[in-house]
């Protein structure tokens, strides 16, 4: 039943449509390019940005003859190029179907996992090459019972270097999804298994997105069903191993059905952020809920799944909507709550992206969704809300000592790297990536670039852990 279940919400994810539209503020949304099949189609998941300064994703479907997804490179003026087909091995070896973006490691090569295929068809983690050279590194659920999990959902790079992540299913008996660690050489380490506390999987049952790092060092995250109320949970788990369940989202059980949430947002105050199928909501840093903003679900319907994001502005961006009568829009929440819709897609067969929006160093959000205007094979696209350009830390917290990707744009001839004020060694490896060291004496702040045309600050903060 919970892989049934999975399947259902996988499917009808993409039952969704998209157009970009002309609108009143159409000077801020651009097309920057439509796949055609070949090339894949239906992108998910988002993007990511390389050190190179292009951006990354992967469809799950189109390619090869399997139609297994693609893993494809998109350059900031719009060119696409796929630069691998999944399943290209017997047996979908490599792992075929991805549902989640990948991410820079800090070798500068990018990690993702793939949410079936592999040795035990449970899914893989793999490394890509900017090139696209693929090596997998694990297969879940080798034997059975699927201890380790399977289907997993993505991953976010910790501060050791090592990848952690989610499965959406596995584990134990009631197939409720794992919590995971994975080096970048494939060293897996099972690190917490849900639905372990009964009656009801107090403790959560079935995440569908990765955890979040927070600036803690801790790792965030959230699940579809379980907790006291049936409706999930905002959980919390250190270094150490504590598992702690922060917050229950009102299901079945509380009468009010705002259940379904998939994915949260930081902010620097420790406040989270994220949407229900109703609800966009706040969890204060003291574990309070705040609605944001209510809808009715079955005329203004929401898509939970597409996550949200926190700019270097403070404020969390995200995308909702998207059926037969409205076609959803790119909304905007202030560090005061304010909410403010900033573009309205256009009304008929469009809908927002499938993905959450992520802010590339340019200062704009970029984004993919699964259909694009015209054709069924889906669009990647930019918006721009005039915020600033900055700096990208890979990884977002480490100790002294540490080796860190800084990823920006006119980097080339940059004389000076601050830790927070403190003197960084660095070098210059490109126009759009530099390396640097963690002084000594560095403490937890802004990491800043000072280039030929002006200081570039890091978003998120750096933390310097002991």
């Amino acid at each position: 039943m919970k892989l049934v279940r999975l399947s259902l919400l996988v499917l009808a994810s993409l039952a969704i449509t998209f157009s970009l539209a002309v609108c009143a503020q159409a000077q801020r949304l651009t097309g920057l390019a439509v796949f055609d099949g070949t090339d894949g189609y239906g992108p998910y998941g988002g993007l990511v940005q390389g050190t190179d300064g292009n951006f990354y994703g992967t469809t799950n479907g189109g390619g090869n003859d399997t139609q297994s997804g693609t893993f494809f490179r998109i350059t900031p003026s719009g060119k696409i190029t796929s630069l691998y087909s999944f399943c290209s091995l017997p047996k979908c070896a490599d792992g075929d179907f991805p549902s989640s973006a990948p991410v820079v490691g800090t070798d500068g090569n990018l990690y993702g996992a793939m949410s079936s295929g592999g040795a035990g068809r449970g899914g893989t983690f793999y490394k890509m090459t900017l090139e696209g050279k693929l090596t997998t590194l694990y297969s879940f659920c080798p034997t059975d019972p699927c201890t380790d999990g399977i289907s997993p959902n993505g991953i976010v790079l910790g501060g050791d270097g090592n990848f952690y992540g989610t499965t959406a299913v596995g584990g134990n008996a009631s197939g409720s999804g794992t919590i995971f660690s994975i080096s970048q050489t494939g060293e897996f380490k099972l690190l917490y298994t849900f639905c372990s506390l009964t009656p009801n999987c107090l403790d959560g049952d079935n995440p569908y997105y990765p955890p979040i790092l927070g600036t803690d060092g801790n790792l965030y995250g959230v699940t579809y069903f379980g907790g006291s109320q049936e409706g999930g949970v905002l959980y919390e788990l250190t270094p150490s191993g504590t598992y702690t369940v922060l917050y229950n989202f009102c299901g079945g059980l509380g009468g009010c059905n705002d259940n379904g949430t998939y994915d949260v947002a930081r902010d620097a105050k420790g406040n989270f952020f994220g949407t229900t199928a109703i609800n966009e909501f706040e969890i204060t840093s003291t574990n309070q809920y705040v609605s944001l903003r209510t809808w009715d679900m079955f005329t203004y319907p929401t898509w939970p799944y597409t996550g949200v994001t926190v700019a270097n502005d403070g404020n969390v961006y995200g995308v909702i909507g998207g059926n037969y009568n409205n076609a959803g829009s790119i909304y905007e929440v202030t560090a005061a709550g304010t909410y403010t819709t900033l573009y309205a897609f256009e009304t008929g067969i469009g809908s927002p992206p499938v993905g959450p929006l992520i802010q590339g160093t340019d200062g704009s959000f970029y984004g993919v969704a699964t259909y694009g205007p015209g054709d069924y094979d889906g669009e990647v696209f930019k918006f721009s809300n005039n915020l600033s350009p900055l700096a990208e830390t890979v990884p977002v917290i480490g100790p002294v000592g540490t080796s860190v990707l800084i990823l920006g744009n006119g980097l080339t001839g940059s004389t000076s790297v601050t830790f927070n004020g403190v003197a960084a060694k660095f070098t210059v490896e490109s126009d759009t990536y530099i390396k640097a060291t963690v002084p000594k004496g560095a403490t937890t702040g802004t990491v800043s670039v000072v280039t030929p045309s002006g200081t570039l600050d890091s978003y998120p903060q750096f933390l310097v852990s002991k």
